[in-house]
């Protein structure tokens, strides 16, 4: 028997960008939330995961969505009032504490963390907002269409927690309300025949699903020795060399996500004393979150970069559809290459100014939250999604599908926007990338609903994509969108006493749900036409309508 029983009117499982979206958008707008979560941290791919923000160009000059550009700015906001920041840096608006390539707020994951629980804290304070962390989900209770309860083991102590709610989300990084509550949902790759993309496969592939990274944090520290252990399974990523990749993933050597030619990136394009100022093309500067040079010259911390390269792609084993023994190797083979490629750049990487190894590589697993360097949870880039009442296709949003020029597909019940490229890593089913370009899009409402359970909200990596389009909407704003409107949807249906399903199929209600959105919440539902059709070729101009 569960040892806590909670009824709420919105139950958001998973606390990653989404599920935190979610909840704190539903509660600041007067709605009682519980919200869970498997690790100990909020936030997701932003956090727990590691990585820093993948954003589209605009991302500082145009407010998308208040809420997200809010969580940015009290990221830099810490930085301003706790690091002793040079005065230069202190007074860039745009402050990027990496000076990370990859993002324009290359940050420390811890503290992201605490960004987010900024937002929660006064929410939890007035009672709105319940946070249960090392909560996982372990049961769904279901009576026809509709979840009625979810069954959640607290990982400390063992008790069981349930939890019924009106309305449910799954923000989970893999979608695991789905399986638990038998919802309709997809695996894997749909084939050319269920989605008529233009890069789909000839067949459906379950087993086709994106690699997953486990990410570490180094610390430059010249003149010391950091050399970790050599892990067991060493030799066999040493040598082992896939079919689609240039050689084994211990090396400098990886491919071109976009034209698949082969390539090579070195860790600091010169002496690593001067990667304080080097050149922004090697992997040290791709996803560095702590910048030395940022700082007043008596501080003593050192450059920290994210280690999120191909070289620590995971792609042997799925994480869907298997069984909890594969999916534990799996994870665990995920680590495993990650530490065997610190291993092997502490010992035996080619240095670019002469010999083999950096020692003075030091993990720094605090900045995760973690002893061991690496992070919390395995970065996840693909989930299972929910057969829904509307799903994005290539069509929708290629530009080589719809022909240059022709903008995104436009959706009359869009509740958010977002734009990356369609980036799908190497997967499981011995697929290379797939990276191709698409414009700037909307998020359909159609996509958060399931077609078969009428008070679930998918919140996540999740929505109604296929495995092609997911690889443009699971990135971090896009990600935090899709909770925003879940959330939103959440507190208009308690409020106005309606179904999700009644929100969609009403004209009138859904735009009265879209008004909120873009009045109260000041979230954009619209590019602008110019930016619709040109993408990244021109510049950005937001509507909210």
């Amino acid at each position: 028997m569960p040892t806590r029983h909670l009824r709420v009117p919105f139950a958001v499982i998973g606390g990653g960008l989404g599920g935190t979206a979610a909840a704190v958008t539903a509660a600041r707008l007067g709605l009682p939330v519980v919200l869970t979560e498997a690790t100990d941290w909020l936030g997701g791919q932003l956090t727990s995961q590691g990585v820093p923000p993948d954003e589209h160009e605009w991302i500082d000059r145009q407010r998308i969505s208040p809420s997200y550009s809010e969580l940015r700015d009290r990221i830099r906001d810490h930085y301003r009032r706790e690091y002793p920041l040079t005065e230069r840096a202190r007074t860039t608006v745009a402050l990027n504490p990496g000076a990370g390539f990859v993002s324009r707020l290359c940050a420390e994951p811890r503290v992201a963390h605490l960004a987010v629980r900024e937002m929660t804290s006064p929410l939890e304070a007035s009672g709105l907002l319940t946070v249960l962390t090392e909560h996982e989900p372990i049961e769904v209770h279901r009576e026809g269409d509709r979840i009625t309860g979810v069954l959640l083991r607290d990982l400390r102590t063992g008790d069981e927690v349930l939890i019924e709610a009106e309305l449910v989300a799954d923000a989970t990084e893999l979608g695991d309300l789905l399986e638990l509550g038998d919802v309709a949902h997809v695996v894997g790759a749909e084939g050319v025949g269920d989605t008529g993309e233009l890069h789909a496969p000839a067949e459906a592939r379950p087993d086709d699903q994106q690699a997953v990274t486990w990410c570490a944090a180094l610390e430059l520290r010249p003149g010391e020795s950091h050399v970790i252990a050599r892990p067991a399974g060493y030799d066999r990523w040493r040598t082992t060399v896939p079919s689609f990749w240039p050689g084994p993933q211990l090396s400098w050597e990886d491919v071109d996500p976009i034209t698949l030619e082969r390539r090579s990136r070195p860790l600091f394009a010169g002496r690593p004393s001067e990667a304080i100022d080097g050149d922004d093309l090697d992997l040290w500067h791709y996803r560095r979150i702590l910048a030395r040079r940022m700082m007043h010259e008596d501080w003593a911390g050192h450059d920290v970069t994210l280690v999120n390269w191909p070289q620590v792609d995971y792609w042997d084993r799925p994480l869907i559809g298997v069984t909890p023994s594969a999916q534990r190797l799996a994870m665990a083979e995920a680590r495993e290459l990650t530490l065997s490629f610190v291993h092997w750049i502490q010992t035996e990487a080619p240095r670019t100014d002469g010999g083999e190894g950096y020692p003075e590589l030091a993990l720094r697993g605090d900045v995760l939250g973690t002893t061991d360097g690496l992070a919390k949870a395995v970065y996840v880039r693909e989930s299972r999604r929910i057969k829904a009442r509307f799903t994005v296709t290539e069509g929708h949003i290629g530009r080589e599908m719809r022909g240059d020029g022709a903008g995104s597909a436009l959706f009359d019940d869009s509740v958010g926007i977002g734009f990356y490229r369609i980036d799908l890593h190497p997967s499981t089913g011995g697929r290379t990338y797939v990276d191709i370009d698409c414009f700037p899009f909307q998020i359909p409402l159609g996509a958060l609903l399931p077609v078969d359970t009428e008070n679930l909200l998918a919140a996540n990596k999740n929505i109604g994509t296929t495995h092609i389009t997911n690889g443009a909407y699971r990135l971090h704003p896009v990600e935090w969108s899709i909770g925003e409107a879940a959330g939103a949807l959440a507190a208009f249906c308690a409020t106005e006493r309606v179904r999700p399903a009644q929100v969609y199929e009403d004209p009138a209600r859904r735009e009265e749900y879209r008004g909120l959105l873009s009045g109260r919440l000041g979230i954009a539902l619209a590019w602008s036409d110019e930016i619709r059709t040109g993408g990244s070729r021109s510049e950005a101009v937001v509507t909210a309508r």
